[in-house]
């Protein structure tokens, strides 16, 4: 896991019900890996020296299963799963989960609906990009999640403006402007709908599907709303699964949990994306399976083999909205929480952003302000409860005001 990740004290308690030894591998420097008693300090950017630190460990503490709680580490956890001979997805299919690119590529050539798509490098000329698309598209960033810098055009200067935007944003993020590449697709029209699933040797078992009432046509793709079960019918949530599983299937995706993200039209599903891991921030802690299984120790069940086909969702709705920041600047207050708690079927209410700090909205921001869960007899019930609920939260939000660089006088 990362030091910021949401996901590690679901997992972490998932594992104390389970009565398992976690060995948490971190991604710190070695001298802060010491300092902080972290037993496995890994660098995720070094991965080769990051999988002998693994194998060593594992010498006098084997592992039954190594588990990639973020993107960040899958490719790590699938090449060490393979050094240690432990059941996981290859690191070939692990790679194409996180590079939106090979992603495209390998879909396409297997048969899953997805975009029309182009290659484009950081160094090109957008205008000469530009003449080459098909308006409107959707600028993506090869490697970053959560919808970041994930920016729409409809016309060339929204084009030109959005490839300088994400452009900054990766130059930022480290990225080299003459050996980086991005993706352009054609935008699909439609509604989103988020799958959450287990793959047992390439068999694809559906946990849940939420829908995403909350439109997504940009010109950002800042997620809210997600609300499970799903209203679509039988018949369009088979295709829904079907799609995936043909998704799953073009990556070499074949053991442990996905997420994945598509677009619903009258044509039919279309797949966006999908990740080699459960859904990320807190939106797990709606979702109860069997006796009060929660998501992160069904996870854990499969990793250990134990057979889960016949493990089902609880009954009921169930809804979480990530709730989205509106605009930059310091988190000075937060008001409203208490009413918010009070509407009728919210179960609970955190805020994570934390006072005084910056706060960056979309595309070029990777958190939200906090989350807001509930649950109920209904989808619309829960759904108008995160609504009723979501309007009683002000957060008060001041621009930052850049300091003058004075020199003080002497004294």
């Amino acid at each position: 896991m990362t030091p910021a990740t949401y996901r590690s004290g679901a997992f972490l308690n998932a594992a104390q019900r389970l009565g398992l030894e976690v060995v948490v591998g971190i991604d710190l420097p070695e001298t802060l890996s010491d300092y902080w008693h972290v037993p496995l300090g890994l660098d995720f950017s070094q991965v080769e020296a990051s999988i002998q630190t693994i194998i060593d460990f594992a010498q006098t503490h084997p592992f039954m299963a190594i588990l990639s709680l973020d993107d960040s580490a899958s490719e790590l956890a699938a090449r060490a799963s393979v050094a240690l001979g432990l059941a996981h997805n290859s690191p070939h299919a692990s790679e194409a989960a996180r590079d939106k690119l090979l992603m495209r590529r390998l879909m396409s050539a297997g048969g899953a609906p997805c975009p029309i798509f182009r290659e484009f490098w950081l160094h090109a000329d957008p205008v000469e990009m530009a003449r080459q698309v098909s308006f409107p598209c959707v600028l993506k960033p090869r490697r970053l999640s959560g919808s970041r810098g994930v920016i729409r055009a409809d016309t060339v200067p929204e084009f030109v403006s959005a490839f300088h935007r994400l452009k900054r944003l990766l130059i930022n993020e480290g990225y080299s402007e003459n050996e980086t590449s991005f993706l352009v697709e054609d935008f699909i029209p439609g509604f989103e709908v988020a799958l959450e699933g287990l793959l047992t040797h390439g068999e694809l078992k559906v946990l849940t599907l939420f829908d995403k009432p909350d439109p997504l046509d940009g010109p950002f793709f800042e997620e809210t709303i997600y609300v499970t079960p799903s209203r679509l019918s039988g018949e369009m949530q088979q295709a829904i699964a079907q799609c995936v599983a043909t998704a799953a299937r073009s990556l070499g995706l074949r053991e442990g949990p996905v997420h994945a993200e598509l677009r619903v039209n009258d044509q039919g599903p279309w797949m966006l994306e999908i990740a080699g891991r459960s859904i990320g921030g807190l939106c797990s802690t709606v979702l109860e399976f069997g006796s009060g299984i929660c998501l992160e120790e069904l996870i854990l069940r499969h990793a250990l083999g134990e057979d889960l086909a016949s493990v089902e969702r609880d009954g009921g709705a169930a809804g979480v909205m990530m709730i989205p920041i509106p605009k930059a600047g310091i988190l000075r207050s937060v008001h409203g929480i208490e009413e918010a708690q009070a509407v009728p079927f919210i179960t609970g209410i955190e805020i994570t952003a934390r006072l005084h700090n910056q706060l960056v909205p979309l595309p070029e921001g990777a958190s939200y302000l906090g989350f807001i869960f509930a649950r109920g007899e209904t989808p619309e019930a829960v759904e108008e409860a995160i609504r009723q609920a979501h309007q009683h939260l002000h957060f008060e939000i001041r621009r930052e005001i850049p300091l003058l660089n004075r020199s003080l006088p002497a004294v």
